[in-house]
């Protein structure tokens, strides 16, 4: 099974004695042109018009360090991407805590969606860095639809034979959709909560909530050892006295839906 994650605005500062980024090591290495072509224009950028850099990326006024991150992408300090992402979702995966098992399994079945390098595996090792899919770069147009015909090619191959599981936010998505027959194979999740117990219409979706609750499904299917061959399979794992677990018919050339509902925040 496949597991797409989306990153998180929020990384970890790699240690100053770590080797600088190499892009011919990453995998996924027919992505490896466009990174550098993004890379390039995210530098140019960043080391531009304060103001202008600023605007494009998306970011304020006290934002200005994550220009200086941006500005040394290809000379800082590099780190696995397993130690790089925090935030909401990463900290309730929490894969520093995972045994041996559940960590090998992550290090197979886990895929970040990047809109600076793609995609990216958790052993892969890059530097701290800021931009949102979406931005438009000088050279390169907007990140996110850049990357579509390059990951259409990388994600099949990834995916194989398997199941995938996309935990992708909606900022993210567009950067590969699946194809219609993978589409069969591929799993959408919703997180919602249902302020009153037995009352649909009460369902709301909490962001905040949603990421932890994202994060703590992946976790425990990794701990659980588990080879979903189906999405009944995935849908009848994450089952538990707390949340209930609702699998939908899939609409044409769509991948399924699971909606997990949750009675607390």
């Amino acid at each position: 099974m496949l597991v797409l994650l989306p990153p998180s605005e929020k990384k970890a500062e790699p240690s100053r004695r770590a080797a600088s980024l190499d892009l011919d090591g990453l995998s996924f290495p027919d992505l490896t042109e466009h990174r550098a072509r993004v890379a390039d224009a995210l530098v140019k950028l960043s080391t531009g018009p304060t103001g202008r850099a600023l605007t494009s990326l998306k970011l304020t006024a006290g934002q200005q360090d994550e220009l200086d991150r941006n500005a040394a992408l290809l000379t800082a300090p590099a780190t696995k991407v397993a130690d790089l992402y925090t935030g909401v979702l990463y900290d309730n995966l929490d894969l520093a805590t995972l045994p041996s098992g559940a960590r090998r399994r992550a290090t197979n079945q886990l895929v970040i969606a990047s809109a600076l390098f793609g995609a990216l595996r958790l052993t892969d090792r890059v530097p701290a860095y800021r931009l949102s899919a979406g931005v438009t770069l000088p050279g390169v147009g907007v990140v996110t639809t850049s990357w579509r015909s390059l990951l259409h090619d990388a994600m099949t191959v990834a995916a194989g034979h398997g199941l995938v599981l996309d935990l992708r936010s909606s900022a993210y998505a567009p950067m590969w959709q699946p194809d219609a027959a993978l589409a069969e194979r591929t799993i959408t999740v919703r997180v919602l909560h249902e302020r009153v117990p037995g009352d649909r219409s009460s369902r709301v979706v909490v962001s905040h909530f949603n990421k932890a609750t994202k994060g703590r499904l992946v976790r425990e299917l990794l701990l659980s050892g588990a080879r979903p061959r189906t999405p009944e399979d995935v849908a009848e794992a994450w089952i538990a006295e707390d949340r209930s677990v609702e699998l939908h018919e899939r609409r044409s050339n769509k991948p399924r839906a699971i909606d997990v509902v949750v009675a607390e925040v």
